[in-house]
């Protein structure tokens, strides 16, 4: 299993959502098939066919966990995945 896919394990298994790296989110996001649009200090990822909006904003380096939890809940709802990776 790639990088992507341990990233994508790790986000849905929910034990370190504290200790996301912000850069990491983003990166997954978009190898599954999500856009950014940066306002500010907001990246806001969009996918066609995914109504939901994920808004994320950086704490430093990490990723905050409550939107690690919205975007587990994003996958989760739409079955989303990565190539190869169940």
């Amino acid at each position: 299993m790639g990088k992507h896919g341990k990233l994508l394990e790790k986000v849905l298994g929910g034990a370190a959502d504290a200790a996301i790296r912000f850069e990491e989110l983003c990166f997954l996001l978009k190898h599954l098939g999500f856009e950014a649009r940066i306002r500010g200090s907001h990246f806001i990822f969009r996918k066609p066919g995914i109504p939901e909006k994920i808004n994320l904003q950086r704490d430093g380096s990490q990723a905050k966990p409550y939107q690690i939890k919205q975007v587990r809940a994003v996958i989760l709802k739409h079955g989303l995945h990565i190539r190869g990776v169940q």
